[in-house]
């Protein structure tokens, strides 16, 4: 009797499961494997959501459904094969991390955290799915970060070289504001792939010439990184962009089209979609020093803010040293043995919640604990001054733009070598 009633409820349960499994996979289901993991179909459907509420906003036309759907998987499967290397290496975004960044968020943008809920609110987000898309993006930027720097290698006549270009072109240099379009080619194309990529990069350019939208073609033909925000890459000058385009820009006037231009990854089409003259500012440099205390597995998240603030308050009282003990208890190398001290530097090198602290500091003023990917700071600002662009300026300025082309070069082909190295299966015949 006990056996039968235990089959019976055995049984009651496998249909239960069954039944919930089915009413699921109905709602969701597995659209491609990638690797160790998985996109699902409502991924694809909250991205491509989210490209066409944008487009509605802006008033841009958009390519067919299937080719939305094809880019929206293409960011989907390069976005979850670095989600897969950021947990093999140990990258997480903690809670007080991330809301620490969104507040930057809001206050970058003016307004507080409340009204930021409620913008989003309005582009039919919930706050929820906003705060992983921003936790994602942090996680992506670390694991591009770790993975590209190192093949980044930036020698002193490339910096010589660009300084006296600089040099030559004065400070009045134009930006351009531009719009891609890649054709790409697979690795180890035949000569008959590298031709029918180059046909097709001749007919989207013809397209173009007869007026055509650009972004409506990039979102449906693109297989650049931008291709779901119409080929947009911003703003930049001639110093920041890749060479092969820097030699067919300079000098172009706004809505001019270039291309097919011809490069390892496939064919590029470019438009110059704006152009503008770059401002002459002064640039504020900050002097601080700071207190590194990093969470581990016998250091809680809480025991580390909670020690930053004993200190913080030792400080304000005069029982304590800074520059003791940062030596003593301070866990960032480069600066622990000089007392924390971090010497002039543009707050721009900072990571995003460090440069915020520093922003809200008077001179000689302890910050509360902050928390960035690094872990805790305690952080006090020495002084202030505005640079005066001497040689060493130049010359810093003229590295950080090499490396700045180089890294978004190097970023792309990595990219691009992950996802030819990857086990991708789509599932779904539609896409």
């Amino acid at each position: 009797m006990k056996k039968t009633i235990y089959m019976l409820a055995v049984s009651a349960a496998l249909v239960v499961s069954s039944s919930f499994v089915q009413a699921r996979d109905l709602l969701d289901k597995v659209a491609v494997i990638v690797d160790q993991g998985v996109v699902l179909e409502s991924e694809i459907k909250e991205l491509v959501d989210g490209v066409k509420a944008t487009a509605v906003q802006q008033g841009q036309s958009l390519p067919s459904e299937a080719a939305l759907r094809r880019q929206a998987i293409e960011r989907l499967i390069l976005e979850n094969l670095q989600m897969q290397m950021a947990e093999r290496m140990g990258i997480q975004v903690s809670d007080p991390q991330l809301e620490q960044t969104i507040a930057n968020i809001a206050q970058g943008q003016g307004i507080s955290v409340q009204a930021l809920r409620e913008e989003i609110g309005k582009q039919g987000l919930t706050f929820e799915v906003y705060r992983e898309q921003v936790r994602k993006e942090l996680i992506s930027g670390e694991v591009r970060r770790a993975n590209v720097r190192r093949r980044v290698y930036i020698t002193p006549q490339e910096i010589q070289s660009l300084m006296n270009l600089m040099n030559q072109q004065g400070d009045e240099q134009a930006e351009y504001r531009l719009s891609h379009i890649l054709v790409d080619i697979p690795s180890n194309a035949t000569e008959e792939q590298i031709s029918e990529a180059r046909e097709r990069s001749e007919k989207i350019l013809d397209l173009l010439n007869k007026g055509s939208d650009f972004a409506k073609l990039a979102i449906g033909a693109s297989s650049g990184a931008k291709a779901l925000e119409g080929g947009d890459m911003g703003w930049m000058n001639i110093n920041s962009m890749p060479t092969l385009f820097a030699e067919v820009v300079q000098g172009k006037k706004k809505d001019e089209v270039m291309g097919p231009i011809r490069s390892g990854a496939g064919f590029h089409i470019l438009k110059v979609a704006d152009t503008r003259g770059v401002e002459i500012v002064e640039v504020e440099e900050v002097n601080a020093r700071h207190i590194l205390i990093s969470p581990s597995i016998i250091l809680s998240d809480a025991k580390a803010e909670q020690m930053l603030m004993e200190f913080r308050a030792d400080l304000i009282e005069g029982t304590a040293d800074f520059e003791e003990l940062a030596k003593e208890h301070s866990e960032d190398p480069g600066s622990a043995l000089k007392g924390g001290v971090l010497g002039w530097n543009d707050p721009s090198i900072y990571v995003p919640e460090f440069k915020a602290a520093l922003a809200q500091l008077e001179k000689d003023e302890y910050s509360m604990p902050i928390r960035t990917v690094h872990g805790w700071h305690l952080i006090q600002l020495l002084d202030r001054r505005i640079d005066d662009a001497t040689e060493k300026r130049k010359e810093d300025r003229a590295y950080q733009l090499i490396f700045n082309r180089k890294f978004q070069e190097e970023t792309d082909t990595w990219l691009r070598e992950m996802r030819n190295q990857a086990y991708i299966e789509v599932l779904d015949s539609n896409a």
